[in-house]
């Protein structure tokens, strides 16, 4: 793994939490985007090397609708940018980690996404992205 990539916090509200982080950051987001496969609108804001992404529900069968209902608005995963990730994933398969989805799968912000059980991470949500060229 190379470095945190971003940390993604649910919230209910995108618009008024854009507001919220943009004054808590003194900047603006530099991109929104839907995921329609996970039901979720994102909001994204570059600190240094990392980011923040906002998740919003955009349907209520949505994993982050079902974490907001379960534990409120928060952290929700935390993200590792990886040079190759079916490497990564086979070397954490071996190592006896749960894989949620072991092909990995278009994210936001043109990443590849695989996601590890938080029962297997001391239970924080786990998502390896690789950038997608």
């Amino acid at each position: 793994m190379n470095k945190i990539e971003h940390i993604g916090i649910a919230v209910k509200d995108i618009d008024a939490s854009n507001q919220l982080f943009a004054k808590l950051f003194n900047k603006e987001h530099y991109k929104m985007e839907e995921v329609e496969s996970e039901g979720v609108k994102t909001s994204f804001f570059q600190l240094g090397e990392s980011k923040i992404e906002l998740l919003e529900a955009t349907r209520e069968d949505s994993p982050i609708a079902k974490f907001i209902a379960k534990k409120g608005e928060g952290v929700h995963h935390i993200a590792f940018d990886v040079t190759d990730i079916h490497a990564e994933v086979a070397r954490l398969k071996e190592e006896g980690f749960i894989v949620l989805n072991e092909t990995p799968k278009k994210g936001a912000d043109n990443k590849l996404v695989v996601f590890l059980h938080p029962k297997s991470t001391n239970g924080t949500l786990i998502e390896l992205c690789q950038e997608i060229i």
